[in-house]
């Protein structure tokens, strides 16, 4: 079974973290949710990092705000994708956690979604497991059938609604 580990560097990231679970748990994958800090717990960031692929996690995604350091401080010990998840924040409403997470040095990439983008964080982390596991690819083609179809049909709406006017 596919297994993804969610890090949060605070339990006030979980509202943003939330979407990311709900679209994982969807497609049946385990997923385990952490507060780890990159700033106020280094030594369990570490351990986790350095466990993460013997423990049968296979992506990691790492939910920061403010210097949102967690996701480069988990890629840095692991061969595993990561994937950062930028939180909005109050300072500047999610734009230092996202330049944050995105300008990693070379060597240490970490995927980037935008702010406080948690269902793409999921849907990113189910498209890395799906080169891996059929089933999830062939979800994620029927996930995708399904948006195109409820666009048609809004497309179709919209255009029968104009048509009345």
């Amino acid at each position: 079974m596919a297994k993804v580990a969610i890090l949060m560097g605070s339990k006030s990231d979980f509202g943003a973290v939330k979407p990311a679970v709900t679209v994982l748990k969807s497609f049946g994958v385990e997923t385990v949710v952490r507060v780890i800090s990159a700033h106020r717990t280094p030594d369990e960031a570490h351990e986790f990092s350095v466990n993460a692929q013997k423990e049968g996690y296979e992506v990691i995604i790492c939910a920061a705000g403010k210097a949102a350091h967690l996701g480069g401080v988990i890629a840095a010990y692991t061969a595993l994708p990561v994937i950062g998840l930028p939180v909005k924040t109050d300072m500047m409403g999610g734009l230092d956690s996202l330049l944050s997470i995105v300008q990693m040095p070379a060597g240490i990439p970490v995927a980037t979604v935008g702010v406080n983008g948690g269902e793409n964080a999921g849907l990113l982390a189910l498209q890395i497991l799906g080169i891996k596991y059929p089933e999830i690819s062939a979800a994620l083609y029927e996930y995708k059938s399904k948006m195109k179809e409820k666009i048609n049909n809004d497309d179709a709406a919209l255009q029968n609604e104009l048509e009345q006017l």
